[in-house]
């Protein structure tokens, strides 16, 4: 937060749910501070406890309609997709954004998938004008010039943002690389 993210994802596959709660409500607070958001993976549950911005779904978690039914219709709710079929039934869905990826290959996370290219970004992106596409998965700072050229709104990034050791610096950078895209 301190290189300028405004956007946060919140994931914590592992913790326990008290212990994801108080965790969630740190990083919703300090988020505060500086005018950023979070975004909780998986748990509708813990963001709305937690004051977050909203809640992230996979394929395997609660469909983006129950999502809503818990947290209501303010909340950011966003939808990851693998393929076109995915895709397709992802955007009559009642859904903020759309993910998409892996969109280069990535050891960070198993989805299970197969990278898909921007080739996938950009169906995205022609098939939902208005929905705003979320490009992840292997995304770098040399990458996220195509990601974003190809029509995605956003890059989510990790593992990149660990390059040099002063992820702040790092998120500047993207910041600064994005802005001249």
């Amino acid at each position: 937060m301190d290189g300028g993210a405004t956007l946060l994802q919140l994931r914590a596959k592992h913790k326990s749910s008290r212990d994801f709660l108080v965790f969630a409500e740190a990083i919703v607070d300090r988020a505060a501070a500086f005018g950023a958001r979070v975004i909780v993976n998986d748990r509708a549950d813990i963001a709305r406890l937690s004051g977050a911005a909203g809640v992230h779904v996979g394929q395997d978690d609660l469909a983006p309609a129950d999502v809503r039914t818990f947290v209501g219709t303010t909340p950011i709710v966003g939808l990851s997709t693998h393929n076109t079929a995915q895709l397709d039934a992802a955007l009559p869905q009642p859904i903020d954004y759309v993910a998409v990826g892996p969109v280069f290959g990535t050891t960070t996370k198993d989805t299970g998938y197969a990278a898909v290219g921007v080739e996938l970004v950009r169906a995205a992106a022609s098939k939902a004008p208005a929905l705003p596409v979320v490009a992840i998965g292997g995304i770098t700072l040399d990458r996220a010039p195509d990601v974003i050229q190809a029509g995605a709104a956003a890059v989510a990034v990790i593992t990149d943002l660990l390059t040099g050791n002063t992820p702040s610096a790092r998120v500047r950078a993207f910041l600064d690389r994005l802005t001249r895209v």
